[in-house]
């Protein structure tokens, strides 16, 4: 079946991919109307589906926009909001025409009076099912300006069904991506940043299921959003059992302009339907990230060990070249120097800002101990945070007017810092200028990009007015450093990190190798993190330390075993102060990174089949890895057996450690009791080989 199938006579459009159809028409008055989305569909049956026509009352309203705009009888949450010179609101469509090239279509209109384009853009790829769609604005006119009040991506719309379950993540800093899935109520549900940042407490993606998806069995529609600043998911269901949501850049209550002859291009809001269940959605996306949104996602991420836990903001030549022969002796491959390297950095007062080395601390420079590392057979990374500054720096005692401010208004300061307004260009240049000569200097071949706070006083005076734009520009001129950054410097990986999981989205992802996910490092806590970061997002992205017992977050004395089986589900770092580790513990260090680096293919680059809560599995060719974690061990203290995922039923799989075999229908069915120790927070790992 062909990707995009039009009906010009029924002024239909019909988009396939490998397992879903997508359906969308244009009414009489020409506005986009959505027809359907679910399972594959042939233009005859595209043709055949009910079009929901509204209530018969005059305070329903339009209820099937395929891309809702302000106007008459249109009383849902809008994608989109202007407002026009005089006064006037809302859009009058009127259809320009259709542009299309294998899987990407474009739906080009105007509206009636005024000089706005819209553009609505959708795309399919033939080895996934989710659909990428975005949205243009254009000022077509050549004297006044149009006022943006909301612009977003996409609106995406479910079939009638009872008892919809809405599932997202929610939570705060070092608990982040804790798993909702909660009834849907019958009214309007917002998910949003307001911080300028993706933020912990919520991610720019949403699930609906019929309340009956399970695991692997169910209907399952959901959309994430490809952007890293503020966002905001609006939710529909109404009394009839209808679902929809429209989501996008920036929150309620900014605006800014479309100048005459200006385009904005939003960012892309990505759907996927599967009739699979919550596991199949999670590998559907996962395979379109590798496929279609990560750099480099054919490589595997190395084995990283970071300084911040054992050093802080402490330090010096000296003791990271001591770290760093621990590191390399364990099996390390990526050394990362964390905070606390650069001007008069002391602590988190001072310095952010002024990015060279601190002499006091690297007489030298950074070139003696990137050598170093280099000599010891690893990769030399380091930790920077561009896009803030302290007040106690150099940069800003120069330049106090680049960060985020308003007239009359007091600074406040977030762990004393303040943002750089990186909208302007000339900061933005500042920003890629330093950067660019660090990385060059030193052939850094990682660097950990942090961002430790929220906007707040989001003005630029100099703008007036249109300086909420800055919500805006200020992300797309950090894609845009980045994107200079990879293209100028071809070995160079990057790590998201903001405060731990605060920018995690697919518009980061598209420019990062891996996202640090949170802050908190316990393993415990880790468990419910990773489970629902790994919803949406890929282990490959999902950077997991081992760090000291009692840990230094909680207090939680955790055995070794049981943090490096967590961090082993994803990409493997070690972060502890390998300097007081006892001979044992590095011991057994070095025995589990190698272990590491052999299921490394299988997790990283494998699919994810979650086993309950406290177990997952991968599986990628005729290798399955399986993770098993037991918090507390009760009468009779033996370990439940763990029934395993997609195997192939007829098949046997041989238990590389111990040689026996078993047959794939029976761990589907009765499943594997794992080889789990006594004794609370135990672990085991699985290796299986198809035979």
């Amino acid at each position: 079946m062909k990707p995009l199938v039009h009906d010009p006579d029924n002024r239909l459009w019909l988009l396939s991919t490998p397992s879903s159809g997508y359906v969308l028409r244009l009414a009489p008055d020409d506005s986009p109307r959505h027809v359907a989305w679910g399972p594959r569909l042939t233009l005859e049956q595209a043709l055949s589906v009910s079009v929901p026509s509204g209530g018969d009352s005059s305070f329903d309203g339009v209820i099937d926009e395929e891309y809702p705009a302000e106007g008459p009888a249109r009383f849902g949450p809008p994608s989109l909001q202007v407002r026009f010179d005089g006064g006037a609101r809302g859009v009058q469509w009127h259809y320009l025409g259709q542009e299309s090239d294998g899987g990407r279509l474009s739906l080009r209109f105007r509206d009636d009076h005024y000089p706005l384009e819209i553009t609505l853009h959708y795309r399919v790829h033939d080895d996934s099912d989710v659909i990428e769609r975005w949205a243009t604005l254009h000022n077509t006119g050549a004297d006044h300006p149009i006022e943006v009040l909301r612009c977003d991506a996409a609106a995406w719309t479910a079939p009638p069904r009872d008892g919809y379950r809405l599932s997202h993540v929610t939570g705060g800093w070092s608990a982040e991506s804790q798993l909702e899935r909660v009834p849907l109520a019958r009214a309007e549900t917002v998910l949003t940043s307001r911080r300028g940042h993706t933020s912990h407490q919520a991610n720019p993606w949403v699930m609906l299921d019929a309340g009956d998806a399970t695991e692997e069995h169910g209907e399952v529609w959901g959309a994430a959003l490809a952007w890293s600043g503020s966002w905001r998911i609006a939710v529909h269901h109404d009394p009839d059992g209808r679902a929809s949501w429209t989501g996008g850049a920036g929150h309620e209550g900014i605006s800014w302009t479309l100048r005459p002859g200006q385009r904005h291009h939003t960012p892309v809001f990505a759907g996927l339907y599967t009739d699979g269940g919550f596991g199949a959605a999670s590998r559907q996306w996962h395979a379109y990230q590798a496929g279609h949104v990560l750099p480099q996602a054919g490589e595997l991420r190395p084995v990283t060990y970071n300084s911040w836990e054992a050093t802080g903001f402490d330090v010096d030549e000296d003791n990271q070249r001591r770290l760093a022969a621990v590191a390399a002796d364990l099996g390390v491959e990526l050394f990362v120097m964390d905070d606390g390297w650069f001007g008069g950095r002391r602590d988190a007062s001072a310095g952010l800002g002024d990015w060279t080395p601190n002499a006091a601390r690297f007489p030298r420079g950074l070139g003696p101990l990137a050598a170093e590392v280099r000599r010891l057979g690893m990769r030399f990374g380091l930790w920077v945070e561009p896009e803030m500054v302290n007040p106690d720096s150099d940069l800003y005692r120069a330049h106090p007017d680049w960060v985020l401010h308003m007239p009359h208004r007091t600074r406040t300061t977030m762990r004393h810092q303040l943002v750089l307004n990186f909208a302007r260009d000339d900061v933005a240049d500042w920003a890629y200028k330093w950067l660019d000569e660090l990385v060059g200097q030193h052939d850094i071949e990682m660097l950990k990009w942090d961002m430790n706070r929220a906007f707040t006083e989001p003005g630029w005076p100099q703008r007036g007015a249109d300086g909420e734009r800055l919500w805006i520009d200020h992300i797309t001129n950090v894609y845009a450093i980045i994107d200079r950054l990879r293209a100028s410097h071809a070995g160079l990986r990057i790590e998201t990190c903001a405060g731990g999981g605060g920018r995690v989205d697919l518009g980061i992802l598209a420019r990062t190798d891996q996202a640090w996910i949170s802050d908190n490092t316990d393993a415990v806590d880790r468990i419910a993190i990773q489970r629902g970061y790994g919803q949406l997002y890929p282990a490959r992205t999902m950077a997991a330390w081992v760090t000291d017992s009692p840990n230094p977050h909680t207090g939680r004395e955790v055995p070794l075993a049981f943090r490096f089986h967590v961090a082993m589900s994803g990409v493997l770092g070690l972060g502890g102060d390998l300097l007081r580790w006892s001979e044992p513990d590095l011991s057994a260090s070095r025995a589990m990174i190698a272990t590491y680096k052999d299921i490394r293919p299988v997790v990283q680059h494998g699919e994810l089949y979650r086993l309950g809560d406290d177990a997952v599995q991968y599986q990628r060719g005729d290798r399955v890895v399986v993770l098993v974690w037991r918090l507390t061990s009760r009468p009779p203290h033996q370990p439940v057996a763990v029934r395993l995922a997609g195997l192939e039923p007829g098949a046997r799989y041989r238990d590389e450690d111990t040689g026996r075999v078993h047959h794939g229908h029976t761990l589907r069915t009765h499943g594997l009791v794992p080889p789990l120790p006594p004794g609370d927070y135990s672990s085991a790992l699985v290796r299986l080989r198809r035979v």
